[in-house]
């Protein structure tokens, strides 16, 4: 039977204080990383795990960590992505609320593994408790020795920094959120250098996730074979889902990476809304292409949504019903990333301009003959031709609408309206 790990004390009262984190054997996996483990058998450790990050690419953590250069003469840094700027996402603000320490834990771990002895969490504004509870860990990892000069009495020195940033989707790009730390207009850079090698300041840099860093003490503590054990081989361990949209009990859920989309919406979040009929469901926030009803036998892990024409992302699950426009789905999504797009590429900043013209006079019932071509040649121009992925993003889901529910933009055209008004 699962056991859930991440979100096991969530309910817990006091659960982001120092003592109640001690108490339930916080803090076991920095002290036996520093104790037991070099920083290589770290970072090999990690890699047997085949823990993958889960801020939205999936790309193995070990190997990330183990592409970072030695004896550069620079300083290594350690970022934490806490942007969570994804539509339907909320699983790291509520690690950071209720699980602080959880994170600082899984820094100092990872930080002793690659190297760093200075880690920046940048974190998106608008979480304020977030932020006051990550505040309030820090002084008291700091008080108990967890953080700081000589922890737990090794050599290891390490501090945790917060950045705030102010409300950009596009800093959850990698590099976007470096530029941003520096202080300078965040755009996407071009790669390489990746920031393995040149990151922050031009020095190696590791980029993770919240619940990747999360995920690191129980590693070490349990052993990869324990996360191995969990889920498929290719993409094991615990995950975080995110339900929300026209569902019975919206949520955040922690269950096996690779359990069926359809267990995880109607058995775990209780299906569809009284006297409603599931139509579809967006596996992975909004840059992730809608599955139709008939998909949902697909299973919540990397390679099984890629399989399906989808992506896991962010496991920002959103389900829509029967009484949905997907015409007006579309249209609202494409107008989010089109508000969010950074400017930098002519592709994503001109094409997703075009595309929000032609959805809103289609939506309007102003469309007319030829403007769904028009919309596939607009996404061909953007998808591929962008520095990030976020002009990709918006060109799957367009896609991916026009594919399964195309019947829809079609009666919007010829019937010059909306029929689910």
């Amino acid at each position: 039977m699962f056991e859930p790990v991440l979100l096991k004390n969530v309910d817990v009262a006091d659960g982001h204080l120092v003592s109640t984190y001690e108490a339930g054997g916080g803090y076991q996996a920095l002290a036996k990383a520093l104790r037991e483990y070099t920083p290589d058998e770290v970072i090999d450790l990690v890699k047997r795990s085949n823990l993958r990050g889960r801020g939205g690419a999936g790309f193995p953590t070990g190997m990330k960590w183990g592409f970072v250069p030695k004896r550069t003469g620079k300083p290594t840094y350690l970022c934490c992505n806490a942007d969570e700027g994804e539509p339907g996402t909320f699983k790291d603000r509520i690690i950071m609320e209720r699980h602080p320490h959880q994170l600082i834990e899984g820094l100092a771990v990872s930080a002793y593994a690659i190297g760093a002895e200075t880690a920046y969490v940048y974190i998106r504004g608008e979480y304020v408790t977030a932020i006051r509870r990550l505040e309030q860990a820090i002084a008291e990892a700091h008080a108990k020795g967890y953080l700081g000069k000589r922890i737990l009495g090794s050599d290891f020195n390490f501090a945790v920094h917060i950045h705030c940033g102010a409300g950009a989707y596009i800093c959850g790009e990698e590099t976007a959120m470096l530029e941003s730390l520096e202080g300078k207009r965040a755009q996407p850079r071009l790669k390489p250098p990746f920031p393995a090698v040149a990151g922050l300041y031009a020095s190696p840099t590791v980029i993770n996730n919240v619940e990747t860093l999360a995920c690191v003490p129980h590693i070490v503590v349990r052993g990869a074979d324990w996360f191995r054990g969990i889920g498929p081989d290719k993409s094991p361990g615990p995950k975080l889902y995110c339900l929300s949209g026209q569902v019975r009990k919206p949520g955040l859920y922690e269950l096996p990476m690779g359990i069926p989309l359809r267990e995880l919406v109607e058995n775990h979040a209780g299906g569809a809304l009284p006297g409603r009929r599931i139509k579809a469901v967006i596996p992975g926030g909004v840059s992730a292409p809608v599955i139709p009803e008939h998909g949902l036998e697909v299973r919540m892990d990397f390679d099984s949504l890629a399989a399906a024409g989808s992506m896991l992302g962010s496991a920002g699950v959103i389900v829509i019903d029967d009484s949905t426009c997907m015409v007006k789905v579309a249209t609202r999504i494409i107008e989010f990333f089109h508000h969010e797009s950074c400017g930098k590429c002519t592709p994503c900043r001109e094409g997703l301009n075009w595309v929000v013209k032609v959805l809103r006079r289609i939506e309007a019932g102003e469309g007319a003959a030829g403007d769904l071509e028009q919309l596939e040649m607009l996404c061909k121009g953007i998808f591929g031709n962008t520095f990030c992925a976020l002009g990709d993003g918006a060109a799957m889901g367009l896609r991916a609408a026009l594919g399964h529910f195309r019947n829809e933009f079609v009666a919007h055209i010829e019937d010059r309206g909306c029929p689910f008004h």
